[in-house]
């Protein structure tokens, strides 16, 4: 069974603590914020589990298109939206001295917290933080040794390791969310669809094509809820195209089933599990 990468876009990060706050202007974005983000975002991608898209540089982007005449950003549907804060941050400095000698040492600790969002109904599915500690230590013995001066790496550290901390609850969550892409044609035998190589298909795998069931809105939550869909066929994947990551597409055979070319856009293609 494929092992198929899932599309997250990283939203709004904020800092929640006093940190470094003051010293903002209302216009300036956080530096907190934004780095617990770009952390996430560069751990999800070295994962190599995941295609990660950006949501919160999309004025930068606009502008760069607007100057090149290219146009207006295309936004590529992601399956999970990933929002989060630092809740926690502080730095304290403490030390002994004795008759000889004496040690100093800085400690930075962090809390970062993270919510995933379901992007269709905008219900936040699983929330989960993430804690780090980055400590930095120096002394001196009869006046020979080394002197701890402000060390500004820890505030990295103390974020990174918070970041890690909560990593795994997040990959677990995002992988359970199902996998599904759509046809792009029915041309003759072949079935075309979206996705390729850099989602984690392969020549060979097999997809399940499927009607998408009726959605219905729960009494009890007042949320909908989507009824089981019903089979159509099992695609079998034999070429690809495309060459950008986010538009490639697939050539697949139909080894059971029928997909009739006229309702081809009303079905979804889904992994086999």
């Amino acid at each position: 069974m494929p092992t198929l990468k899932r599309k997250v876009a990283i939203g709004r990060f904020s800092n929640s603590t006093n940190y470094g706050r003051a010293l903002l202007l209302a216009t300036e974005r956080d530096p907190l914020a934004d780095q617990a983000a770009d952390m996430l975002s560069a751990r999800l991608v070295e994962s190599g589990k995941f295609m990660v898209f950006e949501r919160s540089d999309l004025d930068v982007v606009r502008a760069e298109q607007a100057l090149q005449g290219s146009g207006s950003a295309q936004l590529v549907g992601v399956d999970a939206l990933i929002i989060g804060s630092v809740t926690e941050f502080g730095r304290k400095t403490d030390g002994q001295t004795g008759f000889l000698s004496s040690t100093k040492r800085q400690t930075a600790s962090a809390t970062v917290e993270v919510r995933l969002v379901d992007v269709h109904t905008g219900r936040a599915f699983f929330s989960t933080s993430g804690h780090g500690d980055a400590v930095v230590e120096a002394g001196e013995i009869a006046g020979f040794g080394s002197n701890a001066s402000y060390d500004g790496t820890l505030n990295d550290r103390a974020i990174a390791a918070a970041v890690a901390d909560l990593m795994t609850g997040v990959m677990q969550k995002l992988q359970e969310r199902s996998w599904s892409t759509d046809i792009l044609q029915v041309k003759g035998g072949d079935v075309l669809i979206s996705g390729g190589p850099a989602q984690g298909l392969k020549i060979g795998d097999r997809l399940r094509v499927e009607r998408p069931g009726q959605t219905v809105t729960s009494g009890q939550t007042g949320l909908p809820i989507a009824l089981p869909g019903d089979y159509v066929a099992t695609l079998e994947i034999v070429s690809f195209f495309g060459d950008q990551p986010e538009a490639q597409g697939a050539v697949t055979r139909v080894v059971e089933g029928k997909v009739n070319a006229a309702q081809a856009k009303s079905l979804i293609v889904t992994e086999i599990r």
